[in-house]
C-alpha cells in the first residue's frame, strides 16, 4: 500500500452541501480545515449532519455542491481508492465492520483488498490486533466477543490499513467505564489525524484539544474544546448539556 503523504492539510472541506434523494438537505455549506496530527471534535445537536459529513470524508457519501479534500486529493471516482486507504471510518455499531467468520478474517479484508498479501499481510493484521489489545481473540468469532472487544477489532479493521486520518463515529457509545479507558489509551497512543463525532462531552474533552460545533448544517463554532464546553450560552443555543456536575477545567486542570 502507498504511503506517500501529500502537502496540505489532512482534511479540507470547503461549501460542503448535501441533500438526500427524498430531497431533506442535511448540510448547507460546511468549511471545515484539520490540519495533519490535530484531534477534532465534532459536536452538536441530533439531526445537525454530523454523520453525513463524516461519510463525505472518504466518498462513502458526493457532495451535490463543495468539496472535499483529502492530502491535497479531492475526493471523487479518480482518488477514491487512494482516499479510502488514508482515510478510516470507524462506525457507531461494530457489527457494522465485522461480517467475517474470524477476527483475523475481518482485520485482513482491507489490506488483502488492496493486493497485500502472506508475510505482510500477517504482519498487518497481528499490529492492528495489538494496537488495540486483542491479538488474543484473533482466531475468535467476532460475535463471540462483548461490544467492547468487538468496538476495538472494529478499530483494528480500520488499522490495518494503516490510515493517516481515523474517523470515529460515537467511539464511547454502550461501553462501559473500563472498556471506555481502554479505548482511550489506545487512541492516545496512535499517530494520526482525528475526528470524532461524538454526544460525549467528556469524552470529546478527554481526546480532542479542539472541538467544532455542527448545527442546522454549518460550523457554528470552532475553538478549543475546553472553552467551547464552558461557553454555556453557546451550548444552551445548539442544545448541548454537560453531565450534572462536570466541569471541563476543573478535569484539565486535574490532568495536569
Amino acid at each position: 500500500m502507498s504511503t506517500t503523504t501529500q502537502p496540505g492539510p489532512a482534511l479540507q472541506v470547503e461549501g460542503l452541501a448535501y441533500a438526500y434523494p427524498d430531497g431533506r438537505q442535511v448540510l448547507y455549506g460546511v468549511d471545515l480545515t484539520v490540519a495533519r496530527g490535530e484531534r477534532v471534535a465534532l459536536l452538536g445537536p441530533n439531526g445537525a449532519g454530523k454523520t453525513t459529513l463524516a461519510l463525505h470524508l472518504n466518498g462513502i457519501l458526493t457532495a451535490g455542491a463543495g468539496t472535499v479534500t483529502v492530502a491535497g486529493m479531492p475526493v471523487g471516482k479518480k482518488h477514491l481508492r487512494d482516499i479510502r486507504r488514508r482515510v478510516g471510518i470507524v462506525f457507531q455499531d461494530p457489527d457494522d465492520q465485522l461480517f467475517m467468520a474470524t477476527v483475523r478474517d475481518d482485520v485482513a479484508f482491507g489490506p488483502a483488498n488492496y493486493g497485500v498479501r502472506g508475510e505482510e499481510l500477517e504482519r498487518c493484521v497481528v499490529e492492528a490486533l495489538e494496537l488495540v489489545g486483542m491479538l488474543d481473540a484473533i482466531d475468535q468469532a467476532p460475535h463471540h466477543l462483548s461490544l467492547g472487544q468487538r468496538r476495538r477489532v472494529a478499530l483494528a479493521t480500520v488499522l490495518a490499513m494503516r490510515p493517516e486520518v481515523l474517523v470515529l463515529d460515537e467511539p464511547s457509545t454502550f461501553l462501559d467505564p473500563a472498556a471506555r479507558r481502554e479505548l482511550v489509551e489506545t487512541l492516545d497512543g496512535l499517530d494520526v489525524t482525528l475526528l470524532m463525532v461524538t454526544h460525549d462531552l467528556p469524552y470529546a474533552l478527554q481526546l480532542c484539544e479542539r472541538a467544532v460545533i455542527l448545527s442546522d448544517g454549518v460550523i457554528a463554532a470552532d475553538g478549543p474544546t475546553v472553552d467551547v464546553l464552558t461557553d454555556s450560552a453557546l451550548m444552551a443555543r445548539h442544545r448541548l448539556e454537560l453531565p450534572f456536575g462536570f466541569d471541563p477545567r476543573a478535569a484539565m486542570a486535574a490532568r495536569r
